[in-house]
């Protein structure tokens, strides 16, 4: 444990310690760390999956006390998941920032720039590994304060831009929003047991009343909401991913906003309650979560914008797997359990690699091309093949289509509601009916806007005026992507392993009953389904490479085809990213709030006109922008008192060092008459 704790840092003096001459030994000094430390968290992490837990108690002194340190089937398999994205997201980072390196002037700047940027990664690791470890409510708030404040500074790495200022700054406010909860959650235990364990939650909600365990629930589901990225608590995730670097934006999205989810299946285990009602307040507020943010995904114009709001919808899908488990753990069905639970694990993981695939394969188009506007893309797979065969699998898998990963984890969730609706009591009944509803509008949604993602931006010609020197990337930033889409392949091909592995973490929800079925058993039609995908796919192949060796010697002729009365055919005459989802627009204009910029129509002749379309986020400017108006017009009544006279500031002093003194003045006084009036 001492080792874990020292390596960061060492790393981050010899980081520091480096010179600009030896520059590019930073990212080599991070990846070695992130090695380390994934290594030697893993080394706790594989028996535990396996069922031989760890615990070691850490003597924090007199300000913590006793620090338990718990690695369960659950720590493990959020710990193993974690160091894969993390490992990927620093081979990936440390060839992606030589993007800065190379810049020309102000190269002091940089060097500090990447010298912050890599400790804060390396800090970052330790400290969610701590977080996944630590049961110690004091501790775990350290540990979490450390790693939102090290999320921050990867974020602003690019600080010079406002945009990427604010959404730090809104990323690090609702990070302190959601410590307010924890807060209230650990002091309201530690009032009645006067314990910082969290063994000490499940010792008080079993003393109380189930309203009362169910406060305290929605406490900490709201702390661990907001940095899930749950609707309504949103808002900092599509500010906060397009800003930082690619390999951060993936590592958020695979990692860090999975604490939330890490927190929430924590708590479960933790508190004794109504799982029912539980599971019932999960499972609707994720398919609104599922559904509102793929909803929004669609008709953004950022692509890393648009992968931000995808992954609001795949925390929905996660939790209505976990609601799912809760209504198990409540009517007792460990068929539930499984399907529930398992599902939601299985798909944290996949999510982690296949977003982080996309992520990095965005950063790849943005250092080529220097935009993220999808209007302005397109014909990338003729000079970027790989990066395009890379970003559609990905694409493929988050879709939920077989035989790639999502679409494992979406139909075990899917088996389970489907048998729910035989087997549980009618009340559950319509929340089973909801989330099939919900998961099958997510994937429809989810279908149309990758289409129009991976066809805007890759397929047809450009739109605008792309640089020349636009060519695949270099081996070493593609080996990581390989390796995430080699995963992506396996857990399709051979979901067995995997579903396998979840076996341990799920059974922490089941207590003292046992699955009915082999967990094995789940994958009968999922691996069916797959094997025939891929059946298909290579008589696909096979049938393409029959015809080009029929066609070699053929004499291939090129003629212009009939353009419709267009003389002169342009890239103009292609689908946009706008007019690809205007039908959907439309449809859903009410929930959406669209902010229209365009030019008028004035003369005979008129000029060229621009129009622009920019969606914004309803709930966001009714929970975070009237708010904050309504707050900055009470404060503008007080500029006056800002008026700029030093001697009007001179006299606050004064008045203020008054009131102090009058304060015990008045309290003696009043004390004295309550005195006088009660010998009356």
């Amino acid at each position: 444990m001492s080792l874990i704790v020292g390596i960061p840092v060492i790393t981050i003096l010899s980081i520091l310690l480096l010179t600009q001459v030896r520059e590019r030994w930073k990212g080599d000094v991070a990846l070695i760390t992130v090695l380390l430390n994934a290594g030697l968290s893993s080394y706790l992490a594989v028996p535990a999956i396996r069922g031989d837990s760890f615990e070691y108690i850490f003597n924090g002194g007199y300000v913590f006390g006793s620090i338990p340190i718990r690695v369960d089937a659950l720590s493990g398999w959020f710990i193993l998941l974690m160091n894969f994205t993390i490992l990927t997201g620093i081979m990936y980072g440390r060839r992606y920032m030589k993007h800065y390196e190379d810049k020309s002037g102000s190269i002091n700047k940089g060097s500090k720039n990447l010298t912050i940027h890599f400790a804060s990664y390396v800090t970052n690791h330790f400290a969610m590994i701590g977080i996944y470890c630590v049961q110690n409510s004091f501790a775990f708030l350290c540990v979490w304060e450390i790693m939102a404040i090290t999320s921050f500074l990867l974020i602003i790495f690019e600080h010079s831009k406002m945009e990427t200022l604010k959404a730090g700054i809104n990323y690090i406010v609702q990070s302190h929003i959601s410590m307010i909860f924890f807060f209230v959650g650990f002091m309201w235990v530690n009032s009645f047991t006067g314990s910082n364990d969290f063994n000490a939650i499940t010792q008080y909600s079993s003393s109380v009343t189930t309203s009362v365990s169910f406060l305290l629930f929605l406490c900490f589901f709201i702390a661990f909401a907001i940095k899930a990225g749950f609707v309504p608590f949103h808002t900092w995730l599509p500010y906060a991913h397009p800003a930082a670097p690619a390999h951060v934006s993936g590592m958020m999205s695979g990692v860090i906003i999975k604490l939330g989810i890490y927190g929430i299946l924590r708590i479960l285990l933790l508190i004794k309650g109504d799982f029912l009602s539980m599971g019932y307040f999960i499972l609707v507020i994720s398919i609104i979560t599922g559904v509102y943010g793929v909803m929004l995904a669609i008709v953004q114009h950022n692509l890393k914008k648009l992968l931000a709001y995808h992954s609001i919808e795949n925390i929905g899908i996660i939790g209505i797997g976990i609601g799912l488990g809760c209504i198990g753990v409540g009517t007792g069905n460990t068929y539930l359990i499984f399907a529930g639970f398992g599902g939601a694990l299985l798909h944290t993981l996949n999510h982690s690699i296949f977003k982080s695939l996309l992520f990095y394969c965005a950063g790849t188009v943005y250092q080529a091309t220097h935009t993220m506007e999808i209007e302005k893309l397109g014909g990338l797979i003729k000079r970027m093949p790989r990066t395009s065969t890379l970003f559609l699998i990905a694409a493929l898998a988050i879709c939920g289509l077989p035989p790639f990963n999502g679409f494992i984890s979406e139909f075990l969730i899917y088996s389970g509601l489907f048998k729910g609706i035989n087997d549980v009591p009618l009340s559950p009944l319509a929340f089973m009916v909801g989330g099939i509803i919900g998961l099958v509008i997510i994937g429809g949604m989810a279908m149309l806007c990758f289409t129009k993602a991976f066809g805007i931006v890759f397929l047809g010609n450009e739109r605008h005026e792309l640089p020349s020197n636009i060519h695949e990337a270099e081996f070493s930033k593609l080996f990581p992507k390989y390796m995430i889409a080699g995963l992506i392949l396996l857990i399709g091909l051979v979901p067995q392993i995997f579903i396998g592995v979840i076996a341990k973490p799920v059974s922490l929800f089941m207590g003292s009953n046992t699955l009915g079925t082999r967990p094995e058993e789940f994958t009968d039609v999922m691996q069916y389904v797959s094997l025939a995908s891929v059946t298909f796919i290579l008589l696909c192949v096979t049938m393409w490479y029959i015809k080009k060796l029929t066609t070699k010697s053929a004499i291939i002729e090129s003629s212009p085809t009939w353009a419709c009365g267009y003389a002169t055919p342009s890239p103009k005459l292609q689908y946009t990213a706008g007019s690809f989802v205007r039908p959907f627009r439309k449809l859903i204009r009410p929930l959406l709030m669209m902010n229209k910029k365009e030019g008028e129509i004035k003369e005979i002749f008129p000029r060229p006109i621009h129009s622009e379309t920019h969606p914004y986020d309803r709930l966001e400017a009714v929970l975070i922008d009237f708010p904050l108006m309504q707050i900055k017009g009470f404060i503008g009544k007080f500029k006056f008192l800002q008026n700029g006279n030093p001697q009007m500031y001179i006299l606050y002093g004064v008045a203020f060092i008054f009131i102090i003194l009058l304060i015990p003045i008045v309290i003696n006084a009043w004390e004295f008459i309550s005195h006088l009036f009660h010998q009356i």
